[in-house]
């Protein structure tokens, strides 16, 4: 286990019959998510690999290397390409919005539409089903979004949510026909 200190080396005892794992490691592993979700929005709002390391080195006391942070970046990579690609199935209600953020797109900081899907599925669980950043909400962004949902498995939906948004109004139309909205 890597500390402030240097590295530890922990004996865990191994028992029969019964799950163990003591506790005082799992702060730890929380620790590490937190420090993987820093990396992340470190990452995603433009930090070199160098600044993250530095920023990782003076939060935590530990020495990290632009590699560290660039596999851990990668393995971030992986898991939002695994999230966003996963089937889903039946959701019989679906909620549709979008919210503007300022993201840098040609060297300039412009406001984008983030699409965003919830859907809930027939054991009334609920989740994110996509996101999409689009230049806007026209029907043509919501449209393609739709369909992508579609491609991933999206069916049966009995109802739709959503604000009166006249380009998601008629991508809805165009996507899910005869669906109550």
């Amino acid at each position: 286990m890597q500390t402030r200190i240097g590295a530890l080396t922990v004996a865990v005892p191994q028992t029969r019959d019964i799950a163990f794992y003591p506790s005082a490691l799992e702060k730890g592993v929380r620790s590490e998510r937190a420090l993987k979700l820093a990396v992340a929005e470190m990452d995603v709002q433009g930090g070199s690999t160098r600044k993250v390391a530095a920023i990782t080195e003076k939060l935590c006391g530990l020495e990290v290397t632009s590699s560290q942070v660039s596999r851990a970046a990668q393995a971030l990579d992986a898991e939002l390409r695994h999230w966003s690609s996963r089937p889903f199935g039946e959701t019989p209600y679906l909620s549709l919005e979008a919210r503007y953020e300022d993201v840098r797109h040609g060297g300039q900081v412009v406001s984008c539409a983030v699409l965003v899907a919830i859907g809930i599925d027939a054991r009334g669980m609920r989740s994110v089903l996509g996101v999409s950043v689009s230049l806007s909400e026209a029907e043509v962004h919501w449209r393609d979004f739709l369909a992508s949902l579609q491609a991933r498995g999206l069916h049966g939906v009995k109802q739709v949510t959503s604000d009166d948004h006249a380009g998601l109004r008629q991508a809805l139309k165009a996507r899910l026909t005869g669906v109550p909205w």
